[in-house]
């Protein structure tokens, strides 16, 4: 069942902390909720803890079993109001929105009741007319081309992710798993990437789901020349995010066959299997057909979130297949780093149930241009990349491996031998040397850009000692 945490489930439990001004702890708090949030359990309820305590909404005292929770006092020292409803946005921990993205959210934000129950509406989908329609303005386009065109001449499909990669993804995969509820910190998320640390006292659902959205990263950018607005590429980008999530297996890498709904939401997918399909195939043909990289990212965080066309881990699936045109034409990505959890559920609220763009877009230009500056910061401290590093980026992964899984010494001879096997004649001086450099700079916080585990490097280095 895909989840959508609403600002009103915090609020309750804000609420339920606020009336114990002596503190609760998380027993008592369980059954203060049990009439007002009876789905929530044990593990759930800590994460939104997690989530209020990071909001600075509330406080923790005491240790293990004995811990309580306190409402925040503000900066003057006495008690926090609880959150209201406000027209200035970033005050309260939101992004900048337009007019029209305002009305949605105020849409949104109402109670559940008073929300209209509302069923898919296929003719949003089939209205959409490529090269017609448009979900971004023309200058808006403009404007994300020139702020995210990193690349002054043109490359293969993939270049400039690859040289952001280590970077983009611990961003990436640690933001994109934030707005599902994951407690990871970003520093967990970059232990757990590059040394294969598991961080304590975390839920092996948000380990695998990190995990996951590595590996995910990893073949958009690996084979950015070869994926695209198809079947194979969304099936398998939904295999890999749901890898070990899911409660049926067979549903990972599958168009759902059963009804889901959305909590939170008053919004129902579709039901019928046949239809379901028909539906995706008609928005990957669309999407294939967008000529204008920004306008192919948001299309589908809009239209595939909507379709719900797998059990779970629809979002995730639309948050990193939004990056495939901007990997593939060298742009820079979307990380989606800082971008408010409650900012992007409402926009997301808004296209499910009343097929309103303009909180969504609102969220996305604004993650857009977050990630943007960013990466370029990040890229005006590079150094020029080597060419050669580039043409055999593949072929040095390939020589990487052989020496490390096979525990070989590092020698003159053997990477000669491996040079000859891996590249032509003229390019193996080159080759070698580049492949002799990085062997003895090999170390832990780098194995995993040679698509090595920590394990066969730690055997490696064991044994060449």
């Amino acid at each position: 069942m895909s989840r959508i945490v609403s600002s009103k489930e915090l609020k309750l439990i804000e609420q339920a902390i606020a009336e114990r001004p002596e503190g609760i702890g998380v027993s008592a708090l369980e059954k203060s909720l049990a009439h007002s949030l009876p789905h929530i359990n044990r593990r759930t309820l800590q994460r939104r803890l997690k989530k209020l305590q990071n909001d600075n909404r509330i406080i923790p005292e005491g240790e293990s079993i004995a811990r309580i929770y306190k409402t925040a006092p503000d900066v003057t020292g006495n008690k926090a109001n609880l959150p209201s409803k406000s027209n200035n946005f970033e005050a309260i921990g939101y992004i900048p929105v337009s007019k029209e993205g305002k009305i949605i959210h105020d849409l949104v934000c109402q109670p559940l009741t008073k929300r209209k129950p509302v069923g898919y509406y296929r003719s949003f989908l089939e209205e959409y007319q490529p090269g017609v329609t448009f979900y971004l303005s023309k200058s808006l386009r403009s404007q994300l081309h020139e702020i995210g065109g990193v690349q002054t001449k043109k490359r293969p499909a993939g270049t400039y992710a690859r040289e952001i990669l280590n970077r983009l993804l611990i961003d990436l995969s640690w933001s994109s798993s934030r707005l599902e509820g994951n407690t990871y910190s970003r520093l967990d998320t970059e232990k757990l990437i590059a040394l294969g640390q598991a961080a304590e006292g975390k839920d092996l659902q948000e380990t695998q789901m990190i995990l996951n959205h590595k590996a995910a990263i990893e073949m958009l950018v690996e084979e950015a020349d070869q994926v695209g607005f198809n079947m194979f590429t969304f099936l398998n980008l939904h295999a890999i995010l749901s890898e070990n999530l899911l409660p049926d297996e067979d549903a990972s890498g599958r168009l759902r066959r059963r009804p889901v709904d959305i909590f939170g939401s008053s919004f129902h997918p579709l039901v019928m299997p046949q239809t379901l399909e028909e539906c995706f195939r008609l928005l990957l043909e669309k999407a294939t057909a967008i000529q204008d990289p920004f306008e192919q990212s948001f299309f589908l965080m809009v239209q595939l979130p909507y379709l719900q066309p797998f059990e779970d881990v629809n979002k995730r699936v639309s948050r990193l297949g939004a990056n495939i045109p901007l990997i593939s034409n060298n742009l820079c990505p979307l990380s989606f780093i800082d971008v408010p959890e409650q900012a992007y559920i409402d926009g997301t609220l808004g296209v499910y149930e009343f097929n309103q763009i303009d909180l969504l877009r609102d969220v996305f230009v604004w993650a857009y241009e977050r990630s943007c500056q960013r990466y370029l910061a990040i890229t005006q401290t590079m150094a020029t990349p080597d060419p050669m590093r580039i043409i055999y980026r593949e072929q040095l992964i390939d020589g990487v491996q052989n020496i490390v899984r096979g525990c070989k010494a590092v020698s003159a001879d053997i990477v000669r031998q491996l040079a000859s096997d891996l590249v032509p004649e003229d390019d193996r001086d080159s080759f070698n040397k580049i492949l002799m450099d990085v062997l003895q700079h090999l170390h832990e916080g780098n194995v995993a850009r040679y698509r090595l585990k920590l394990s066969e490097f730690q055997k490696w280095n064991q044994n060449r000692k």
